[in-house]
């Protein structure tokens, strides 16, 4: 490997050890091995490397995360076994997910970051719908992106904030697909057990 992909691997590792906001320009060149002046020269900032790093890390682990779906889509027992398998996982995918929400809490501090994110939603918006429902990603289109997919986006981030704040009180899957059960009966019933 190069300067540039040791940089990479060492922005990668320290993100997982340390996250965005303590990982230092040394703290990268000491895991890499490269020399400091390299991080302006391949990337241009440190920002610039860690959001690179960043990127690679999410794709790696969406790229990694094949949970063994059961059930037909959109149906309770598939939601269950996408959720344990994303709960199941939670141990390793901790260091992305309290990266995501360093970005997600940085406010402004780093746009680029932000922006590359932002663009990149609505692909992960779609992966989500296509996972829990079976439909192929090519045949949802915007309006699934903003509600179904902004529902399942929302109760990953919910997942994974309980997770990273309290592991032993965090939900189950068993106990999420219990609450959306519940939630849909609620939804099609009005006083008295009516359909609404």
């Amino acid at each position: 490997m190069g300067h540039r992909e040791d940089l990479l691997e060492g922005a990668k590792k320290c993100l997982v050890e340390k996250g965005f906001v303590r990982t230092t320009a040394r703290d990268i060149v000491n895991a890499s091995g490269a020399n400091l002046a390299s991080i302006g020269y391949h990337y241009g900032s440190k920002d610039a490397l860690l959001t690179q790093a960043y990127v690679e890390l999410a794709q790696e682990w969406g790229d990694s995360f094949s949970p063994e779906v059961t059930g037909e889509g959109g149906s309770l027992e598939r939601f269950r076994s996408v959720w344990d398998g994303v709960i199941e996982r939670q141990e390793e995918s901790a260091p992305i997910w309290a990266a995501s929400m360093e970005v997600a809490l940085s406010r402004d501090r780093m746009p680029e970051l932000r922006a590359m994110l932002a663009a990149s939603q609505g692909e992960g918006r779609r992966g989500l719908i296509a996972l829990l429902t079976g439909i192929p990603e090519e045949d949802l289109d915007e309006r699934d992106e903003r509600t179904l997919g902004a529902l399942y986006e929302a109760l990953l981030t919910g997942v994974m904030a309980q997770w990273l704040f309290n592991p032993e009180g965090a939900v189950t899957a068993e106990e999420l697909t219990e609450g959306m059960r519940r939630t849909a009966e609620m939804l099609t019933k009005g006083k008295g057990g009516d359909p609404v």
